[in-house]
């Protein structure tokens, strides 16, 4: 299906697939604003509420086309590659909880996905570069992962080699598809592969939809049902806004090269809720403290937290290094404090919260 909304035609064309999503989102409206022409893919374009917000960015200087496309359809991607020297592919699933079939649900889409995606570009002569969008999930899959690192500290050099199908799934669908992406960009060399592992995204939506998985982290965070305590695990926090921006400079950056981790810090619940309390601390029901260690495997599965992944990932910190980041795209990241708070206040203009 073609194209149907058009702009003002300014700049490169770049394809970015999953356009409606989380991070996606942003990266369409940078682009733009930077004046470029957009070819964004969604899986329907009758879906008037997940496509709404791309079609409000009309007033921006670039020009927007919406495709159809699926992940798993082979030659889905190719009306909407035609004539693209960049593509963008952030198109992948994200489920943590309420999982059935990992397989058809995750791995499938991921890494299909990426096959259709790449392969469209070994046809289409116009691409020059693909950036990737990846995850920390692909260089770690848990926590005691990083015991084994110099000071417990992760980066870009070390790849997830503890998940499967039944352990981590999500974790493992990502390494599966970056790894399937290495190989295909290294059997050609027409065009080149620059990578993006983000840590756990959070931060403000462009859409009104509040069904994602950080919007529920949030929710869980901020609206009540950890409000007796929160167990001792870490994560690693990076701004959605950057995300999409290192995108962006990934796509366009000459001597961008190779994978880029992409995380503002590392904290724990605990540190988490503590931000937040600075501000919110009266007037929304945030976590009193940390919860026992028996009493996370008390509950933990309540909250689908198996006790295999609470023995991997309890009481354990690690450190991600996002120097790379830093160095080889420019990357400045958002306060920790103002991410969360910026998604909060959606939030609460959305009624979900507060």
């Amino acid at each position: 299906m073609g194209p149907i909304l058009t702009l003002l035609d300014m700049g490169k064309t770049v394809l970015v697939t999953g356009g409606s999503g989380y991070i996606a989102s942003w990266i369409v409206k940078y682009l733009l604003e930077e004046g470029h022409n957009v070819h964004a893919t969604v899986r329907s374009l009758q879906s008037e509420e997940k496509v709404a917000h791309l079609k409000g960015l009309e007033n921006l200087p670039g020009k927007l086309s919406l495709f159809e496309a699926d992940l798993l359809k082979d030659g889905s991607f190719d009306e909407a590659m035609k004539g693209c020297e960049i593509v963008i592919h952030t198109a992948s699933p994200f489920f943590i909880k309420g999982l059935k079939d990992a397989q058809k649900q995750l791995i499938d889409p991921a890494l299909q996905g990426t096959r259709n995606v790449l392969n469209t570009a070994n046809r289409c002569s116009d691409v020059k570069r693909v950036v990737l969008t990846s995850s920390v999930a692909a260089i770690m899959g848990d926590n005691v992962d990083a015991l084994q690192k110099s000071n417990q500290t992760m980066d870009e050099s070390d790849w997830n080699r503890s998940s499967s199908l039944k352990h981590q799934p999500y974790s493992y669908s990502k390494t599966v598809a970056e790894e399937e992406a290495w190989k295909i960009a290294k059997a050609q060399n027409r065009w080149q592969l620059v990578v993006i592992n983000p840590a756990f995204v959070m931060g403000p939506s462009l859409s009104r939809r509040m069904d994602g998985t950080s919007v529920q982290f949030m929710h869980d965070l901020v609206g009540g049902p950890l409000k007796s305590g929160v167990p001792d695990l870490t994560f690693g926090i990076v701004d959605v806004r950057d995300v999409a921006r290192a995108h962006v400079l990934a796509a366009f950056k000459a001597d961008a090269s190779g994978r880029h981790l992409l995380c503002a810090d590392t904290k724990t619940f605990v540190e988490l809720a503590n931000i937040l309390k600075e501000r919110y601390g009266k007037t929304l029901p945030l976590p009193r403290g940390q919860l026992p260690t028996f009493m996370v495997y008390l509950i933990g599965p309540l909250f689908g937290l198996s006790w295999d992944f609470l023995k991997k990932n309890l009481g354990v910190r690690y450190k991600l290094d996002n120097s790379r980041s830093i160095q080889d795209l420019g990357i400045v990241y958002h306060p920790i404090a103002d991410t969360l708070c910026d998604h909060v206040e959606q939030m609460k203009e959305a009624g979900i919260i507060g």
